[in-house]
């Protein structure tokens, strides 16, 4: 591959996983300051994401936490059937497991991976 060409593919990514990361915040129902301190990133930041002038670089520390929050989404909207009402209900609602709601919890990196190990452990019930 070229670097042209591998340049070319990190820059797909960084877009994809830009797009992805706001779109799954819609859906879980996170506004900007609950995502800008999911991800570590300015207001000012994210205003430029959602207009397509910055996008997340693959490697950086936002770029991996926007990956765990795509991730965490798409295993919550598997598990509500595609429900977006499901799915901010039990983003919003105490949970004893994690203890506290879902939204405050994925602010921090540790909560993050918490919510995660918790869908993916749900999930997996057969």
């Amino acid at each position: 591959m070229t670097q042209t060409a591998a340049r070319s593919e990190l820059t797909r990514r960084s877009v994809v996983l830009t797009k992805a990361v706001l779109r799954a915040a819609e859906r879980l129902g996170l506004n900007g300051a609950q995502l800008g301190r999911t991800l570590g990133l300015s207001s000012a930041t994210l205003t430029r994401m959602r207009r397509g002038e910055y996008h997340l670089k693959e490697g950086a520390k936002e770029y991996e936490l926007a990956a765990l929050l795509v991730r965490a989404y798409r295993s919550l909207d598997a598990i509500a059937g595609g429900d977006a009402k499901v799915v901010r209900h039990w983003m919003r609602n105490e949970n004893a497991v994690l203890g506290g709601a879902p939204i405050d919890k994925i602010s921090a990196i540790a909560g993050l991976t918490d919510v995660i190990a918790y869908l993916d452990a749900r999930r997996a019930i057969l």
